[in-house]
């Protein structure tokens, strides 16, 4: 029977969970890189033993841990991140410049295929690749290259390149998620990119349909669908059937469409769940009550999901990587809270239980299959 690793990033440290295909018992281990804050831990899909983290402090800077056993070792590899072309800079609205910086790593995308070759988004705005498992980095410069990075703002968490898609039925294809410039697509492995953002309407800026301005928090596809897109962003729940061409909203019944999480069941490339919160102002669930929102129908119908969630005086948020599925029958689901909960769902979402809690704030959950 195969078994499912749930890899926890917080404010404090890491967090590996294991369970068989039962998803009944967990085994614990971590904290991992006690007091360091975890901004992302990911798995390679194509070797269970490997898995990346991103570790950063404001003190020491930014550095790539590496695990080639499952998380139980970690090795610091390169935190060297070579750019290359020019280091652009970034106009406010009124004109005013901005210079570009690096913060942080916020997301990591393993190949699909090999165990070595890793994608890193980072904070302002760039794309990174390696090809020897992390030890050297370079800049894919096409996308911070592209006319209208000048027009690229910081949301509220900084200017972070924070989802990275591999398309896996079409050679080079990539998709990335910046917040806020919107969506962008390469066909060519990364050397040129095109906004993938008509459709999107966003009052906070001074062209509602702009090109690029768009707060894109989080997108998500199924492996077996990858022209369909579903995209969590400021204040909109929206889909694509077009590999980002274009977007119409989805949000339909739900309670508010502000949120960050967004992801597709393994088995059912219609269902999609969201994590809806209060506002743009006030980021806490709504009623105090933690409701996973799923849609079968790819959007507009969504039920709320509440059996085994906390319903009364709860206001925690979930952050945009915080929401990860197994692709184990039937699908789990998980959901970190800035609380330090991470629930499961071994049935879809139909029930939910709480694996662990009392974290520092969670930052980020992936799952990882194993044999």
């Amino acid at each position: 029977m195969s078994r499912v690793r749930v890899l926890v990033g917080t404010r404090k440290g890491a967090f590996v969970l294991t369970a068989d295909g039962k998803r009944e018992r967990w085994d614990v281990s971590g904290p991992h890189f006690g007091g360091w804050e975890i901004y992302h831990l990911k798995g390679s899909p194509a070797d269970p033993n490997r898995i990346y983290a991103s570790q950063s402090s404001s003190w020491f800077g930014q550095v790539i841990q590496r695990s080639s056993d499952g998380g139980k070792t970690w090795e610091a590899v390169g935190n060297k991140f070579a750019y290359e072309g020019a280091v652009g800079n970034h106009l406010w609205y009124d004109g005013t410049q901005r210079l570009f910086e690096f913060a942080r790593v916020w997301h990591l995308e393993p190949s699909l295929t090999d165990p070595d070759t890793v994608y890193a988004g980072i904070q302002d705005a760039a794309l990174f690749r390696t090809t020897d498992g992390g030890q050297t980095w370079r800049e894919l410069p096409g996308l911070r290259n592209h006319p209208s990075a000048p027009a690229w703002q910081p949301g509220a968490g900084g200017m972070c390149l924070h989802t990275i898609l591999l398309d896996p039925s079409t050679a080079g294809r990539i998709f990335i998620a910046i917040s806020a410039a919107g969506v962008f697509r390469s066909d060519d492995a990364g050397e040129t990119w095109r906004p993938m953002n008509r459709g999107l309407r966003s009052e906070q800026i001074p062209d509602p349909t702009a090109e690029v301005g768009h707060c894109v928090h989080r997108i998500a596809m199924h492996r077996s669908r990858p022209n369909v897109l579903f995209m969590q962003k400021h204040w909109d729940v929206m889909r694509s059937d077009d590999a980002g061409e274009s977007w119409k909203d989805v949000g339909g019944n739900l309670p508010t469409d502000f949120g960050f999480p967004i992801d597709v069941h393994a088995h059912e490339p219609n269902t999609v769940y969201v994590v809806p919160i209060k506002s743009d102002s006030e980021h806490y669930l709504p009623d105090g009550k933690l409701r996973v929102y799923r849609s079968r129908s790819g959007g507009h119908e969504w039920e709320p999901l509440t059996k085994g969630l906390p319903q009364s005086h709860c206001y925690v948020n979930v952050l945009r990587d915080a929401m990860a599925v197994d692709t184990l029958e039937p699908c789990g689901v998980y959901v970190g809270t800035t609380g330090g909960q991470v629930y499961a769902s071994a049935d879809a979402g139909d029930s939910w239980t709480p694996i662990v809690r009392d974290l520092p704030s969670v930052v980020s959950v992936e799952a990882q299959m194993l044999p």
